[in-house]
């Protein structure tokens, strides 16, 4: 079956053509979700949830440009709106910039890092930052797209983003002394 036909079966409710979009695509949205969850079992809540929406809303595709973007924009949405903003906003963080954040990490630091590290070490960053990281970074996003959904400033995107960067760096200077 092709992709075109499986959304039109799943347009249909055909449970079949279902489990075989959600076996597809919910390893690579696995991953999306494991960006902005706190945890594996947060990380399958959003994905369940997630793939709810998608055939909920599949109709909705107008089969322009690709359906694993589209299904990625609604694992997107469902990851903020489970960690909405205003958990961020009520979130605080006494971290000041200082000049030690201006200290760059070695190259060796960063390196060797494996995926799996360089993820922990993106989840232990404040939730706000966290989360502008990942969609500006990782998901690119633009930070007049990311005011736009999440309610906030682009100056506030942006300095949030740089906040985040300090802390990883810092986190990296962390890494690079314990390897040495």
């Amino acid at each position: 079956m092709t992709e075109e036909q499986l959304i039109k079966a799943c347009t249909n409710k055909n449970s079949a053509a279902q489990k075989e979009v959600f076996t597809f695509y919910s390893s690579r949205m696995y991953g999306v979700c494991h960006r902005y969850a706190h945890n594996k079992a947060d990380a399958e809540d959003i994905l369940q949830d997630a793939f709810i929406k998608v055939f909920e809303k599949i109709h909705q595709f107008k089969f322009e440009g690709s359906f694993e973007g589209w299904v990625k924009k609604i694992v997107v949405n469902t990851a903020l709106k489970k960690y909405s903003l205003k958990r961020y906003e009520k979130e605080i963080t006494n971290y000041v910039i200082t000049d030690a954040d201006h200290e760059s990490p070695e190259p060796f630091a960063y390196a060797n890092l494996t995926q799996k590290e360089l993820l922990d070490l993106i989840n232990h960053l404040p939730d706000g930052y966290r989360l502008i990281f990942n969609l500006h970074v990782i998901e690119g996003y633009p930070h007049d797209e990311i005011a736009a959904m999440l309610g906030i400033q682009a100056g506030t995107s942006r300095s949030q983003l740089v906040k985040a960067r300090l802390m990883l760096q810092r986190q990296l200077i962390q890494v690079q002394k314990i390897a040495v």
